[in-house]
């Protein structure tokens, strides 16, 4: 028990400081973010008034399970499908965001005549805003409906995505201390091959697992299966030369996309915000007065490098897609902080020893300065916007106004890039779960089967089961879009076009053909003539084969119709300039629970339709007036901003409704009377005393003069001496007491 005293203690004084600081931040109406942090310094060695953490490594990897539950849930959240739904506007800004800040941040680290590698992480640690502190401030403001508020949302999320990446880049930067354009490519290369494979493999077994045993996992059996598959992708992304955290990012991302998403997202939630606790306040225990005060002038001159470069570059970055000044300024004001990820840079910079102890610091005082100054940026959004508009030259004006982004036009050279963009597309994901097929099968499959069989057989078996895993999705290669819309289209246009359409499918064939040569090649040491012909042979059969056909049909329908699971196909066909989707949870003690759509009439109130109810794993699309809303419902409706928002409010005001009378008034009691000579029950059955339609009472027992208790009997009056065992209000028992 002594050696997990310690332990405890820590835990126990984090735990209180982080409970305490909750509430005081509650009530003051800051992010409970900055509470962890305070929290975490008030419990730190350089806070004298209080006991100090004891075994900091501890809680050093507690923190570091902190971070995997972080990523985790923000992979939850997160939906490969919404970076298509985002389009071009958050793509462009996002990436302008990103790029800028990490040059402003590496421009001013190597002004303050810092080293490479803390001017480096520097501006990777500024170049993203905190999802969860804007999320929390368009709450507060009652702005998270705005059509304003899903753009900036949008550029969050890709935002996250693109600080994994960043956070792999910097890793390969920081083992191999060297900015080689050679290893980082090679990097990049790595990274995008197992994402796409850890993703189309994931997304494909993943849900056929739950669907599978959906009716064996409660809430526990789920949490843990959850967790597992989550430290699971954690070990292997650490395997594969990752970090954990970005191993628990790509499981939540693949889990967001099955039914169970919602489900597993609360059921991890109370989890994450634990050990994000921990994380958050081992955070604030790297906070150091001293070092605070000694690196004054840079906290100063980064903070306002956050404001102005996050203002300034998502401003433009947004108007650069199309948007117009007063969407752009709405959408610069609300990115002008640092949060989570700019942490777990930094703990990352920590963790390889790269960086130096003072950055930290640094970096936490600047997010707490830029956190507190969120909520008044966003205010100023409005009253800036019109003084810059007001101040605007007319032809800028007439620019502005104007500036719209143009859909363009179909026409033979947007065809070819549709029709290349696809066949890329598809040989490059198909072509990189056969290398992993080749992979495993030459690791693991052959050294097992040249274990058990003779050499000869061992290799034919193998090679048979390698090229026939393989087979669905070589005949993907070279079959998959010869019939397309744009091929036909194409071909049909011109005659200049069948030569490099042809020679599109012979290269497709060239490579399916490669991968074959390459599995015979390994195996069997035979002339290159025989080589080539067997492969010939091979490949003509995964092409004409129908069993083989069947099997790349089914593979690509299953993993369809998981990636389609959770949202609704038609939503982007709703979308226009002035409506947008937006969700809304029901709150479980809203009045009008039980009533159906067309009772509630939402769309003549509110002039909102509700398209999609999620009630538990399952989800109805489009639907009909005699649909019911329950409570925990989780709503999709599209409106303007003006009816979502009126709609927002309504359910803000009926769910906070409270129920007439206390829980006391209700609760029922159990109550004994007498039938005394003058009692009114005396001689009366149970139907004519009243008891159920006079006094809402039940009468659950009899107790006879003998001392023991019958079963009510209808037919039997009561009579003088019996005892009636009584369950009520205890209002109706008191009156039935007094009469």
């Amino acid at each position: 028990m002594s050696e997990i005293e310690p332990l405890i203690a820590d835990l126990a004084l984090i735990l209180i400081c982080a409970g305490v600081m909750t509430l005081v931040f509650k009530k003051l109406r800051q992010p409970l973010v900055l509470g962890y942090i305070v929290a975490g310094f008030i419990a730190s060695p350089h806070f004298a008034l209080t006991p100090s953490v004891l075994d900091a490594a501890s809680i050093h990897t507690w923190s570091d399970i902190g971070v995997i539950f972080l990523l985790f849930a923000l992979g939850l959240e997160f939906s490969f499908k919404k970076i298509v739904k985002v389009g071009g506007p958050a793509v462009i800004a996002a990436l302008t965001i990103i790029s800028g800040m990490i040059f402003l941040g590496f421009t001013v680290g190597s002004a303050f005549g810092w080293k490479k590698m803390d001017a480096l992480f520097l501006g990777g640690m500024i170049a993203m805003s905190s999802t969860t502190i804007i999320y929390k401030a368009f709450e507060d403001l009652g702005l998270q409906r705005k059509q304003f508020a899903s753009l900036v949302m949008s550029i969050l999320i890709l935002e996250d995505i693109l600080a994994v990446v960043l956070m792999v880049i910097l890793s390969t930067i920081a083992v191999s201390n060297s900015f080689e354009g050679g290893a980082l490519m090679g990097s990049i290369a790595k990274l995008v091959f197992f994402l796409i494979l850890w993703f189309v493999v994931g997304l494909y077994l993943i849900p056929l697992v739950l669907k599978k045993t959906r009716k064996l996992m409660n809430e526990e059996t789920l949490l843990i299966v959850a967790l597992g598959l989550c430290f699971g992708m954690v070990v292997i992304a650490a395997k594969t030369g990752f970090s954990a955290a970005f191993g628990a990012f790509i499981m939540g991302s693949i889990l967001a996309e099955t039914i169970e998403a919602e489900h597993i997202e609360r059921l991890v939630k109370p989890v994450k915000d634990l050990f994000g606790a921990i994380f958050f306040v081992s955070v604030g225990m790297m906070v150091d007065p001293a070092m605070i005060a000694q690196h004054a002038l840079p906290i100063l001159v980064i903070t306002l490098t956050v404001i102005i470069g996050q203002l300034l570059f998502a401003t433009l970055g947004v108007l650069l897609s199309g948007q117009p000044l007063k969407t752009a300024m709405h959408c610069g004001f609300s990115l002008t902080q640092i949060g989570e990820f700019a942490f777990i840079i930094a703990t990352l910079g920590v963790a390889l020893g790269v960086t130096s102890d003072f950055l930290y610091p640094i970096v936490v005082a600047v997010s707490v300065i830029t956190i507190f100054l969120t909520p008044y940026m966003i205010r100023l959004a409005e009253p800036s916007y019109g003084f810059v508009y007001k101040h605007l030259p007319a032809r800028a004006k007439t620019f502005l106004d104007n500036y719209t982004v143009h859909s363009p036009s179909t026409s033979k050279q947007s065809l070819w890039k549709d029709y290349i963009v696809a066949i890329v597309r598809n040989t490059v994901i198909h072509g990189i779960i056969c290398i992993a097929i080749c992979a495993l099968g030459f690791s693991l499959l052959v050294p097992f089967t040249e274990k058990w069989l003779p050499s000869i057989w061992a290799h034919i078996l193998s090679g048979s089961i390698i090229i026939l895993m393989m087979a669905p999705f070589l005949r993907a290669i070279m079959i998959k879009k010869n019939r397309s819309e744009e091929y036909l289209t194409l071909w049909e246009e011109s005659r200049s076009n069948r030569a490099p359409l042809v020679a599109s499918i012979v290269v497709r064939i060239g490579i399916a053909l490669g991968f074959v040569l390459y599995v015979l090649g390994r195996l069997f040491h035979i002339s290159i003539a025989w080589l080539f012909l067997l492969a010939f042979a091979l490949v003509t059969y995964i092409i004409f084969s129908r069993y083989n056909k069947r099997r790349s049909h089914q593979i690509e329908a299953t993993f369809r119709q998981n990636l389609r699971s959770r949202e609704p196909e038609y939503a982007s066909r709703l979308l226009s300039k002035d409506l947008h989707l937006a969700v809304f949870d029901i709150p479980a003690n809203i009045p009008w629970a039980g009533e159906s759509l067309s009772e509630l009439r939402l769309g003549k109130r509110f002039g909102i339709h509700v398209v999609s109810i999620l009630r538990g794993g399952v989800r109805i699309n489009i639907p009909k007036g005699e649909d019911r809303i329950c409570p925990q419902d989780r709503l999709q409706a599209v409106g303007s901003d003006s009816q979502l928002e009126a709609f927002g409010r309504f359910l803000q005001e009926e769910g906070s409704v409270s129920p007439t009378g206390s829980d006391e008034e209700g609760e029922m009691q159990l109550r004994c009377i007498p039938v005394s000579p003058h009692s009114p029950f005396q001689g009366k059955t149970l139907p004519e005393s009243g008891l159920r339609d006079k006094w809402h009472c039940m009468l659950v027992g009899v107790e006879k003069a003998d001392g023991n208790l019958h079963t009510p009997n209808v037919a039997i009056p009561f009579e003088d001496g019996d005892i009636l065992w009584l369950v009520g209000e205890a209002s109706d028992l008191k009156q039935v007491e007094s009469v």
